[in-house]
């Protein structure tokens, strides 16, 4: 006899089972894999100031574009996340359609950069790479893709010097600060972040990731776990799954007064929208960013949500303005198959019919 919720004693016994079965596959499984490597695309080292490093890809082929796309990350996370593995990697999906790439790498904070400011990172390093680029191919700008809080530096650095920056992407990057369904925002507005740095120095990477986890904690400490028994037979599977945990815990702290600014200007602040961001001294007017600019964002997006990203259509002083929306969430973007498929291709186009 079956119940109401159709479920019985036997079917209960079975996926016990069955669940024993996985659990025992997978110590084997786990036996099999070896170190979790990341990054699918050869690169090498062109530039570097203190810890910050410009590397440039290397494809199979050599790159028909006469551009150089610059990719800048955020700081909270490690930036190969755009070049997680072969069959996920949007770098990838760009050097087989011709571009010539190179990221910006910032990487770990430690406490002699407890008082790096927003200066640093927008006109020191970020503008520093794009200089080197624009010595080594003889041009006046350079192309530049700016992904989350990177697209928020590369938004500043576009409206600080807008004739170093030919085309500018922008993808899931925040603008309105201020949108109703931004659960990080509203958090943050409460937080005294004068207290919290002068306390910590530098924001220690657990503190950060606690903060993300949080935003969905049965998805993100609970169900995914549980799923993770469904694949424990499968040792490819796995370690996608591992290489993907890897990233989500592999993050470097925070430099303490850069993180001020940003939360007081920009999450705070809402200085995008209200102004009031000031880099060095100098006030950023999304006016003067007059470039082509797309726009690319996620529809699922938790952290960066639509309404906060779409914002720029109408603070931005191009007339070349286009947008994007993915079907995906803030890393399916980068990692899903959907996401091979449809957004290098997007990119490169784009960039194609402003370079005729």
């Amino acid at each position: 006899m079956t119940a109401p919720i159709n479920f019985s004693a036997e079917s209960l016994a079975q996926e016990a089972m069955a669940a024993q079965n996985k659990l025992r596959a997978g110590l084997d499984t786990l036996r099999e894999v070896g170190d979790i490597d990341y990054g699918a695309t050869e690169r090498e080292e062109v530039w570097r100031d203190g810890k910050v490093v410009l590397y440039r890809f290397r494809g199979d082929k050599a790159p028909t574009a006469k551009v150089p796309l610059l990719i800048a990350y955020a700081l909270v996370n490690r930036p190969y996340m755009v070049d997680l593995q072969a069959d996920k990697s949007i770098v990838r999906g760009l050097l087989e359609r011709g571009q010539d790439v190179y990221i910006l790498d910032w990487g770990y904070p430690d406490r002699s950069d407890r008082y790096l400011e927003l200066e640093d990172y927008i006109q020191r390093f970020l503008g520093g790479a794009v200089d080197h680029l624009r010595r080594e191919y003889r041009m006046d700008s350079v192309n530049l893709l700016g992904i989350c809080q990177g697209g928020a530096f590369s938004l500043c650095y576009s409206a600080l010097n807008p004739g170093k920056v030919r085309n500018l992407i922008t993808m899931v990057t925040p603008v309105d600060f201020h949108t109703s369904d931004n659960m990080l925002s509203n958090w943050t507005r409460g937080l005294d972040i004068d207290q919290f740095v002068d306390t910590l120095g530098n924001v220690p990477a657990d503190v950060m990731n606690w903060c993300y986890l949080t935003l969905k904690p049965w998805r993100l400490f609970v169900q995914k776990y549980v799923g993770l028994i469904d694949i424990l037979d499968d040792k490819r599977a796995l370690e996608d799954f591992l290489r993907m945990e890897k990233w989500i815990f592999d993050s470097p702290d925070q430099a303490g007064e850069a993180f001020r600014q940003f939360i007081k200007q920009f999450y705070q602040g809402n200085g995008f929208v209200n102004g009031g961001i000031d880099i060095g001294g100098r006030a950023v007017d999304l006016g003067y960013v007059q470039m082509p600019v797309l726009n690319i964002y996620a529809e699922q997006d938790h952290l960066v949500p639509p309404a906060a990203s779409k914002a720029l259509a109408d603070l931005v002083g191009t007339q070349d303005y286009s947008e994007l929306s993915f079907k995906g969430g803030h890393i399916g973007i980068y990692v899903s198959g959907r996401a091979q498929r449809e957004v290098p291709g997007a990119i490169h186009d784009w960039l194609s019919e402003r370079s005729r």
